[in-house]
């Protein structure tokens, strides 16, 4: 999130679980159907069909051919309410390369390396070719999204679709950046993994926020009946996504937040890239660009390697793999469960109802493995990333001083509001501070003067509410001119950025099977919004071109 972002992307409506006194092995049926509405209801049933688009016996390519079905339900409805895109957000490359096969290669023609030049200089009529080209691409391979516009979308397979909202041109990053934050993915992968083993950290941290935030409180409820249990998680899997931002005045590369649970947009971001090679090739005597320059991106296919590796470890061939999804989506089965990937579960309207949590708590129970586990998802708090960013904290969990410092190069100023000094420079600077509360899915941060008035009024309140919060420095990346496509339709504006790196990590026992960085996410928008998410209207995809 951070100064302009909201990362993830979600929110969402509210569900009901029934069928919640399953056996901890979960060989029963354990079917999650949603109906469109607001108030739906996730029920179970035994399906006629073994066919099912989230519940599946993978390999690595049929996972893959799965989320190639998934991208066709992508929808913009929920989103607009701040909800992620659906885990058909793992859409992957589809149908052939007939359109680039079409267009031609101009690799052979002389260009000039390195241009300087404004997208918004660009001739009128070439930016109109552009992106009917990339609309044609874009239909060709899957870059595509429910239409919220459509009543039948999300409904209907094939009807009711747009493409997704998409800068472009890529935008530029400088390389070194680009590799620290590559190098930096596997140390927070492991810092995760071992902050996640802390319970008595987890618990100590959170505890003031347990008392003023019953979202976080339920979750600390289940991490403590586990702690209590003494129930050992031998396969531990983490998909993250490390999101950042540069700052101008510093020129450093600066850490929004890591997402331990539903990194959204895996698949979508691969195929900007893609979109984005394609252009610079098909244009590139116009441009002066080099295709080379977008960086490769196997984001989709590194969490989908991941899910499979570790359906793998569980060693029973007959398991499953289950995606929990919000309203509007259908999970059917009556199988194993062998991994639960959570697509769902990160905000307070994911649980409406004691059945919800019950729900929760028998998955935490059970013999599948979690993604993320409840330890993983309170570990990726903003309280537990304020917490680490202390003097002294990180060398709790990590020996390597290079890698320490790594990270710590990465940190921006975080601080808890009882730091009565910061609170007093928020209060008279709120411009410099973002407020944030311990929500993932955006829309929530708080900017401006409303950091003032809601400081003022915790102060006045005098009790432990502001323990729900914590204060980071707000950052102020440089302005790009790009030009953005939403609805058909090319905008040119001064925008802003920021990069997501995601990140794949399975381990049995003590042997690490994968800790990986799998790709990246750039999001822009237009510098005018703090908002920043995709799906909600305010930013676009892109991919990053390295300078």
């Amino acid at each position: 999130m951070g100064a302009a972002y909201s990362s993830c992307s979600c929110g969402g409506s509210s569900t009901t679980i029934t069928n919640t006194t399953l056996p901890h092995s979960f060989p029963n049926t354990t079917c999650f159907t949603h109906c469109p509405t607001a108030n739906s209801k996730i029920t179970s049933f035994t399906p006629k069909s073994k066919s099912c688009p989230f519940l599946f016996n993978p390999t690595a390519e049929l996972l893959k051919s799965h989320f190639r079905k998934l991208a066709k339900f992508t929808t913009l409805d929920k989103a607009a309410a701040g909800a992620p895109s659906s885990a058909s957000s793992f859409s992957l490359r589809c149908c052939s390369r007939v359109a680039e096969e079409m267009v031609g290669e101009t690799q052979n023609e002389d260009f000039v390396k390195k241009p300087s030049f404004d997208p918004h200089s660009i001739d009128q009529e070439l930016v109109e070719n552009m992106a009917y080209e990339a609309l044609v691409w874009s239909s060709l391979h899957g870059l595509i999204v429910g239409d919220r516009n459509s009543q039948t979308s999300g409904k209907v397979p094939g009807v009711g679709m747009v493409h997704a909202p998409f800068a472009l041109l890529p935008m530029p990053f400088p390389e070194s950046h680009w590799k620290q934050a590559c190098e930096a993915t596997p140390i927070f992968n492991q810092l995760i993994d071992r902050v996640s083993l802390d319970g008595n950290f987890l618990q100590d941290s959170l505890s003031r926020t347990k008392k003023v935030d019953a979202f976080t409180s339920r979750l600390l409820d289940i991490h403590s009946k586990m702690l209590e249990a003494d129930k050992k998680e031998d396969i531990r899997l983490g998909l993250h996504r490390l999101d950042y931002m540069l700052d101008e005045q510093s020129k450093l590369l600066l850490q929004i937040e890591l997402n331990t649970i539903s990194s959204s947009f895996p698949g979508l971001s691969c195929l900007v890239t893609e979109l984005h090679r394609m252009l610079l090739r098909q244009f590139r005597k116009h441009l002066l660009l080099e295709p080379e320059k977008v960086p490769p991106n196997n984001a989709v296919n590194g969490f989908a390697e991941a899910l499979a590796k570790a359906w793998i470890e569980y060693n029973n061939p007959r398991a499953v793999i289950m995606v929990v999804v919000q309203p509007e989506e259908r999970n059917i089965g009556g199988e194993a469960v062998a991994v639960i990937y959570f697509r769902a579960g990160y905000a307070p309207t994911d649980y409406p109802s004691e059945l919800e949590w019950r729900a929760r708590l028998m998955m935490e129970q059970s013999s599948a493995i979690k993604c993320p586990s409840i330890s993983y998802q309170l570990a990726g708090t903003k309280k537990i990333q304020q917490e680490l960013a202390k003097p002294g904290v990180i060398e709790r969990f990590l020996e390597n001083k290079d890698d320490i410092a790594k990270l710590r190069k990465c940190f921006a100023g975080l601080w808890s509001l009882d730091d009565l000094h910061t609170i007093q420079d928020a209060i008279e600077r709120p411009g410099l501070y973002v407020m944030k509360p311990q929500r993932e899915g955006g829309g929530n941060n708080i900017y401006g003067d409303n950091v003032k008035e809601t400081l003022l009024r915790l102060q006045q309140a005098g009790n432990e509410e502001d323990a729900a919060y914590i204060l980071m420095q707000r950052i102020f990346p440089s302005l790009t001119p790009a030009i953005l496509m939403r609805d058909g339709v090319s905008h040119k504006d001064q925008t802003i950025s920021e990069l997501g790196v995601y990140a794949a990590y399975l381990r049995n026992k003590t042997k690490v099977i994968m800790n990986d960085n799998c790709g990246y996410l750039m999001r822009t928008k237009v510098s005018s919004s703090n908002e920043g998410g995709v799906a909600a209207g305010f930013a676009v995809l892109d991919s990053i071109y390295l300078v």
